[in-house]
């Protein structure tokens, strides 16, 4: 385990919010953050409008898999950010949580997810300068 912080996203699904939130998080801070991602009810793949949407913003997500939501998970994070899966996260003391209230992809076209995946870029740049304030994010390409 390393000395940098690690960031939990959970959505419920663990294919659109929460895979494009730690694709942002991968992208902008590299190895200064470990990411973690999970659903309460995670479906079998990403959501392709979601790996669509972020490969317009050079990032590719297509590889990854939903996963489901562990305590464990939870436990090893010092940053827990939930997407929309009211109380199915487990909370412990001493952990940062924050609740994103963001539109959920799911069944959505392109035009609909592009503001989403956007909100969400602008909040990970702001993690970012949060959790590494002496670090810049990795500038965009």
């Amino acid at each position: 385990m390393s000395d940098n912080p690690t960031v939990l996203f959970v959505c419920v699904h663990n294919a659109g919010r929460s895979q494009m939130a730690a694709g942002y998080l991968q992208h902008l801070a590299g190895d200064r953050i470990e990411v973690l991602s999970a659903g309460s009810a995670p479906k079998e793949q990403i959501n392709p409008v979601a790996v669509t949407a972020m490969a317009e913003d050079g990032i590719d997500i297509a590889a990854g898999t939903p996963k489901l939501l562990t305590v464990d998970a939870v436990r090893e994070s010092d940053v827990v950010i939930t997407m929309g899966c009211g109380d199915a996260c487990p909370i412990f003391p001493g952990k940062r949580y924050e609740d994103w209230q963001l539109d959920d992809p799911a069944g959505q076209g392109i035009e609909a997810v592009r503001p989403i995946r956007d909100e969400i870029r602008s909040r990970i740049e702001t993690l970012v300068a949060d959790l590494l304030p002496h670090g810049r994010p990795i500038p965009r390409t």
